[in-house]
């Protein structure tokens, strides 16, 4: 598997305002945050507004990135669900190019942990290609524990974790734990800096869609140990994160890249505009940043 320690960043989908995938968009944002310093690009997860598109829109999606990309960085895939037999069938459907699929934990049916670990375990003996573990018990309705992150984490083919529990004692006792060569990585913007300083591989970003280089730079000096650079970077996006969260994502960074000339401002239903109150609020913490 590439190296994918560092910065990967959750590519948002944009949308015409017609509601058809803008082609051109995409590749301006692949681009600019390729130009930005990430290190690896995640396709169809939670930002990118995955379970609004249809199995064909995210096949075309992920072979327009694995065009344009020309092998400039690594492709992570989001390839997740409830039903296992058919995340399987998928994995089956996966093209040649992508790198690692990252497969968020079954999400409404809220399995027990041994389901949790039959489930990843199937998925890891059909992946093509490794496997990222993705925990984000806030959407799924269920938490996978330390103690199952790290079962899953003896599998052949599971190369690591995004945690975005926000649990902080449990992602330490993940890194604690580990194997060698697994992989825990921050699920959540603003923690990534001291989940690094306790010994994270880096993470997967809604931010650095709007500002690649200052994020990734700021992961690049804590992976270095360089914390009080590091440090005033974060310091610097601080106040600006929380915001983009605030009335779900990917409301918030959408705008954001709509007002930095990205994109536009369109989602599929339900995903919604933020308020005029909230976008008042982003504009004012975005102003002369960095």
């Amino acid at each position: 598997m590439k190296n994918l320690k560092g910065t990967g960043v959750a590519l948002v989908t944009p949308f015409l305002k017609s509601g058809k995938i803008d082609f051109e968009a995409l590749s301006r944002i692949v681009n600019h945050v390729i130009k930005g310093g990430v290190n690896y690009l995640v396709v169809m997860g939670t930002t990118g507004e995955s379970v609004t598109l249809s199995s064909d829109e995210k096949k075309s999606v992920l072979e327009y990135i694995l065009k344009i990309n020309k092998n400039r960085v690594p492709v992570v895939y989001g390839v997740g669900g409830n039903n296992t037999a058919e995340v399987i069938k998928h994995l089956h459907e996966l093209p040649s190019g992508v790198d690692a699929v990252l497969s968020v934990s079954p999400y409404y049916n809220k399995p027990n942990q041994k389901g949790i670990i039959e489930h990843f375990s199937a998925v890891a003996k059909a992946s093509p290609c490794p496997v990222i573990l993705y925990n984000v018990p806030g959407r799924t309705g269920s938490n996978m524990t330390a103690e199952t992150t790290l079962q899953l984490a003896r599998e052949k083919n599971i190369a690591g974790i995004k945690e975005a529990s926000g649990n902080m004692e449990q992602i330490m006792q993940i890194i604690n734990h580990r194997p060698k060569d697994f992989l825990v990585i921050s699920g959540d913007d603003g923690i990534t800096l001291p989940l690094i300083a306790c010994g994270a591989d880096g993470v997967i970003s809604v931010i650095a869609n709007a500002w690649p280089a200052q994020f990734s730079k700021m992961v690049k000096l804590a992976l270095e140990n360089k914390i009080p650079e590091a440090r005033k970077l974060h310091y610097q996006l601080s106040d600006i994160i929380p915001l983009l969260f605030a009335e779900g994502s990917p409301s918030g960074i959408k705008y954001l890249m709509a007002e930095k000339k990205l994109c536009l401002n369109e989602f599929r239903l339900p995903v919604y505009p933020i308020s005029k109150t909230l976008q008042d609020k982003i504009k004012k913490a975005a102003k002369g940043l960095l």
